[in-house]
């Protein structure tokens, strides 16, 4: 049973399955769309969906300070500032509108190497 579980481990550490992750959230930021397995998608889900709300809290947001705040969680979990620049630039301003779901996880094909499920992650 998998109760009580609130992540996939990954087979990784944590440090490790941490920068991967974060990795692989700037690449989805960067290029819109990336190809990954289905659990690598659904834990990477979560990171992406998390940097988006940050990204409309800022837009939303009138205080300059919260507004400075909020960049720079921003960028104490992502350390890349082009990303951060684009997430709230250009891609919280599209959803304004939309309460959550920014990612849509299409199931692709099977790895031939190791037969693991892969499918393409990309904003919605």
């Amino acid at each position: 049973m998998n109760h009580n579980k609130s992540y996939r481990k990954l087979g990784r550490r944590t440090d490790h399955r941490l920068a991967m992750l974060k990795n692989m959230t700037i690449s989805l930021v960067e290029h819109e769309q990336i190809e990954t397995t289905v659990t690598r998608a659904k834990e990477l889900r979560k990171f992406a969906e998390k940097a988006i709300t940050l990204g409309k809290k800022y837009n939303n947001s009138t205080d300059a300070a919260r507004r400075v705040h909020l960049r720079r969680q921003a960028f104490a979990f992502l350390r890349n500032e082009g990303a951060v620049a684009k997430i709230f630039n250009e891609i919280a301003p599209k959803y304004a509108e939309r309460n959550g779901g920014y990612t849509r996880i299409i199931k692709t094909d099977v790895r031939r190497g190791d037969s693991a499920e892969l499918a393409i992650i990309e904003l919605v």
